[in-house]
C-alpha cells in the first residue's frame, strides 16, 4: 500500500516539474519572438533603398513579421496543450483515494486551478500585444522606407496582415484550451470506472 503512495508522490513530483518546464518554455519563446522581431527591423532598416540593393526581396522579408508571429502562437498552443495535459494527470493523482476531500489539492479544487489559469492568462496579453506591435511597426517600416515596392506588391501587405489576425486570434483564445478542473460528476464517473 504505501508502495503505491510512493509511486504516485514520484510521478506527481516528475509531472510538476514537466508543468514547470512547459511553462519557462512559453517564457523561452516569448524570447525568441522579441529577438527575430528586432532582427527583422534592423534588416529592414539596413537595407534602405539605394543603388547596391535595390534588387533585394524586401517583400519577402516582410512575411518574417507574421511568420514569427504565428509560430509564437503555434509554440504557446502546444505548450498550453501540454501543461493541459499534464495537470489533468496532476488532478488524476491528487484524488487517488480521496486525497482531495482532506488534503490541499492544486490542480483538483477549482478555487486554486482557476486562479493560476487567470494569472498565466497575462502571458497570453503579452503575447498579443507583442504580435499587435510588432506587425504594425513592422510593416509600417516597410511602408514608409519602400513605399514603392510595396505598391507593386500588396499581396504581401495582405498576406502579412491576415497572418497576423490569425495568430492574434488564436493567442486572445489561448484559454479556451486551458486546463479547467473537472466537475464533481465526472470524478464520480472517473472514480467509479476505476477498479
Amino acid at each position: 500500500m504505501s508502495k503505491s503512495h510512493v509511486d504516485a508522490n514520484y510521478r506527481f513530483i516528475a509531472a510538476n516539474q514537466e508543468v514547470n518546464t512547459r511553462i519557462a518554455q512559453r517564457h523561452q519563446s516569448l524570447a525568441l519572438y522579441v529577438t527575430l522581431v528586432v532582427s527583422l527591423l534592423a534588416a529592414l532598416v539596413a537595407l534602405k533603398p539605394g543603388e547596391s540593393n535595390s534588387k533585394l526581396p524586401i517583400e519577402w522579408l516582410v512575411l518574417g513579421f507574421p511568420v514569427a508571429s504565428i509560430c509564437l502562437a503555434f509554440l504557446n498552443y502546444k505548450a498550453e496543450r501540454a501543461i493541459t495535459n499534464l495537470r489533468q494527470f496532476l488532478s488524476a493523482l491528487e484524488r487517488l483515494e480521496n486525497a482531495h476531500y482532506h488534503l490541499p489539492s492544486y490542480n483538483t479544487d477549482p478555487r486554486w486551478a482557476i486562479m493560476a489559469n487567470k494569472a498565466r492568462r497575462f502571458q497570453d496579453y503579452a503575447s498579443a500585444v507583442l504580435v499587435i506591435a510588432a506587425n504594425a511597426i513592422g510593416l509600417g517600416a516597410v511602408i514608409h522606407i519602400y513605399p514603392e515596392r510595396i505598391a507593386a506588391n500588396q499581396f504581401v501587405i495582405w498576406i502579412s496582415g491576415i497572418t497576423a489576425l490569425i495568430s492574434l486570434f488564436v493567442l486572445l483564445f489561448m484559454p479556451a484550451w486551458s486546463y479547467r478542473p473537472a466537475s464533481e460528476q465526472e470524478k464520480l464517473n472517473d472514480e467509479s470506472a476505476q477498479p
